[in-house]
């Protein structure tokens, strides 16, 4: 029997390996790709999203990935009127560190109205602080009790538990009831999740204006910010922060002075739910 020469067709088994790997890496990128779409219980195909922006021109709104329009279907917003020198700012909080009052302390001197997004954590850990929220005119607005991925949530029932939690909660504390204002954890949502949010008649709330602010050990600098959010803010602009935010805490003050000379004012989300 003929000997096999190994240095002769090491190259060919090595070239079937990689194309056999390559293949694979290949079936794995088309099942990510399938893998954007989920199954609620009704069985229909539903868009799963992670929520994102396009910038354009210098003080022009940005493009989310999905229309304006659109997400009005839903009563879901990530942008307002583009003609008024307008700003909605709002915070997610999911945890207190010291960095909430400082944020209030400057919309207090600004007299500026915001909307706080609270997960359950945040409730149970700093009721205090949620009642300052709304004795200084703030809205109260929900994160899911737990922060989950709400994307993959295809049951009403455990949809509705994450947001019903949270306003059971929050009138626990404040005795008030919660502003149907929904903000879908990282921006993880499907269409079968905003079609949920408005049968329980909550406006779902993106953004159009953010920036990399929630690292606690990697916090931008004063000059970092101000490049992002003077440089991109634009009319109509729903901004989220981060309540956890150092920064945020540090220069809120002198950035609400920076857009108010820029020539804009503030208003609530209200503004789109009475559209």
């Amino acid at each position: 029997m003929k000997k096999i020469n190994l240095k002769k067709v090491m190259p060919l088994i090595l070239l079937l390996i990689s194309a056999f790997l390559f293949g694979r890496g290949i079936a794995y990128v088309k099942y990510e790709k399938i893998d954007t779409w989920a199954t609620p219980a009704s069985g229909n195909s539903v868009s799963v999203e992670n929520w994102g922006l396009g910038f354009g021109a210098e003080g022009s709104q940005p493009t989310g990935n999905a229309s304006a329009e659109e997400l009005k279907k839903y009563n879901a917003y990530y942008v307002g009127d583009n003609k008024e020198k307008v700003i909605y700012l709002t915070f997610d909080a999911g945890y207190e560190n010291g960095n909430t009052e400082p944020i209030l302390d400057a919309l207090k001197k600004h007299n500026v109205s915001a909307t706080f997004f609270v997960v359950g954590h945040y409730l149970e850990s700093a009721p205090e602080i949620v009642k300052r929220m709304v004795d200084e005119g703030h809205f109260v607005g929900n994160h899911t009790y737990h922060h989950l991925d709400m994307s993959s949530i295809s049951s009403k029932e455990s949809f509705e538990k994450e947001m019903k939690d949270v306003e059971n909660k929050f009138k626990e504390i404040t005795g008030q009831e919660l502003a149907h204002f929904y903000r879908p954890p990282q921006g993880k949502y499907s269409t079968n999740n905003l079609k949920m949010a408005d049968e329980m008649g909550y406006h779902t709330f993106f953004w159009s204006l953010a920036y990399v602010d929630w690292y606690q050990d990697k916090q931008p600098s004063k000059e970092e910010a101000f490049e992002k959010l003077i440089g991109r803010i634009h009319p109509g602009a729903v901004v989220l922060l981060h309540s956890t935010s150092k920064t945020n805490g540090e220069i809120l003050d002198e950035l609400l002075t920076k857009w108010e000379e820029m020539g804009y004012t503030f208003r609530t989300l209200e503004d789109f739910s009475q559209n």
